[in-house]
């Protein structure tokens, strides 16, 4: 009911909306590396496809601002990650 309340709350501007900062730049490969894994054994653990993960460390293509996200939090706090997402993904 909270929630509900918080966003009536933000439609009327009575409060102002949570704000998300979106890192600009992720370096996978450094996260990835610090964590001592392959590219296919990361992207199974915090559910990216590997295809993805590759294009991302060869600059193919750029992670989108949710996955930036994802990947900064990985970077901070894996375990954190790895909690919330036990049993939730599929092999």
């Amino acid at each position: 009911m909270a929630g509900l309340e918080e966003a009536v709350g933000m439609a009327e501007g009575h409060l102002a909306p949570a704000r998300v900062h979106v890192p600009v730049e992720v370096d996978v490969k450094a996260i990835r590396h610090r964590m001592g894994l392959s590219q296919s054994a990361f992207a199974a653990r915090f559910g990216f496809s590997a295809a993805a993960v590759r294009d991302w460390e060869q600059q193919r293509r750029r992670p989108e601002a949710a996955a930036r996200i994802l990947l900064t939090v990985i970077d901070r706090e894996p375990a954190a990650v790895e909690r919330a997402l036990a049993g939730a993904l599929t092999p």
